[in-house]
């Protein structure tokens, strides 16, 4: 596959990732576009690989963390959210999901990665754990945490079986 087909083929799915990864659409263009550019003067290499699109996903995530390792200032979360708005407002589920992706954002970035990899990659935990260069067992463990401090911060009672 040359790069143009693979970039034709997965650049929305990789600019999608990023989106989500980010929480930015404009920074997550940029980081797509730096990560294929990178990828372009080595992509004879990377189409020999097994798995190109892991290659390239891991590019992706590792960029992403190295972008919030070098910025100076991060933005300050807070303990504290505006008023839900009542049900019956128009605006409400849109609330709910800016306000779960502000949770989301503030989860350390390996939990953030594998959430975003998992529900909406729809990747299972051997690609993911290939993406990320960890074993499946840590995969599930940097889920089994982000889930429970999502739960905690919504205020969602844990199941029964379900792990602190």
């Amino acid at each position: 596959m040359t790069f143009e087909e693979y970039v034709g083929s997965r650049g929305p799915a990789l600019l999608r990732l990023a989106r989500l990864l980010t929480g930015d659409a404009h920074r997550a263009e940029d980081l797509t576009q730096d990560v294929l550019a990178r990828a372009y003067v080595h992509w004879r290499k990377i189409a020999r690989a097994d798995r190109p699109d892991v290659y390239v996903r891991r590019m992706l995530v590792n960029a992403n963390t190295s972008w919030w390792r070098r910025r100076s200032s991060r933005e300050l979360a807070v303990d504290t959210f505006a008023d839900r708005p009542e049900r019956g407002d128009l605006g409400g589920e849109a609330a709910d999901r800016d306000e779960m992706w502000r949770l989301i954002r503030a989860l350390p970035d390996r939990q953030r990665a594998v959430l975003v990899l998992r529900y909406y990659e729809d990747l299972d935990d051997a690609t993911i754990a290939q993406i990320l260069d960890c074993s499946p067992v840590t995969v599930r463990t940097h889920a089994m945490r982000a889930l429970a401090h999502l739960r905690e911060r919504c205020g969602v009672p844990m199941t029964k079986g379900s792990r602190p």
